[in-house]
């Protein structure tokens, strides 16, 4: 007799789209880049939860400069694999940004509207600079221009879970990224 939570621990059928070892080369070579073009500065990380929790912490590590980080919560998925029309947003920076170096680190850039609009909020912070740094990009999907200084990975328009990417909350603990399959 299953009941409803149990049926809900099934997992997703996917495929392996990046695994471990390619996401962990990625994100050592994104640490050095940002190293060396944020020399002499002390960058803000502005991580978007949940879904940059796992980058997030793994790029944090192979950043060698001082660095503080702050989190800002944003959902625009909130019933599964359609994006909601409206972005929600439930806590914004407590580190002035005025005259800092702020990376807004994402999980994954998919319509481009979530970054957009954090883009919009600590643009009007006044910060000296403002860089976009994502694990997963998905340049066919986004609906607004976006200049993207840091990206680990460009993918089609897949639905993708696993390394801090989720659906309906769940499967972010997977340790690489898998691609849902619709069946």
């Amino acid at each position: 007799m299953d009941s409803a939570g149990e049926k809900n621990l099934e997992l997703k059928p996917f495929e392996l789209l990046l695994d471990q070892k390619t996401i962990a080369r990625r994100i050592a070579e994104l640490g050095r880049d940002i190293t060396a073009a944020y020399k002499n500065r002390n960058p803000v990380l502005l991580g978007v939860l949940k879904g940059c929790v796992v980058f997030l912490a793994d790029l944090m590590r192979y950043i060698k400069l001082p660095l503080e980080v702050e989190f800002v919560s944003a959902a625009s998925y909130r019933r599964g694999t359609t994006p909601d029309d409206e972005i929600l947003f439930s806590s914004t920076s407590h580190i002035p940004l005025k005259d800092r170096h702020v990376l807004i680190v994402e999980g994954v850039v998919d319509s481009g509207r979530t970054v957009s609009a954090i883009l919009n909020l600590v643009t009007k912070m006044e910060p000296a600079s403002v860089e976009i740094v994502t694990l997963v990009d998905k340049p066919g999907s986004h609906r607004t221009k976006l200049d993207i200084a840091f990206k680990g990975f460009s993918i089609g328009n897949e639905f993708v879970i696993g390394f801090g990417l989720d659906n309906t909350q769940k499967y972010r603990n997977l340790p690489f990224i898998g691609k849902v399959i619709d069946v």
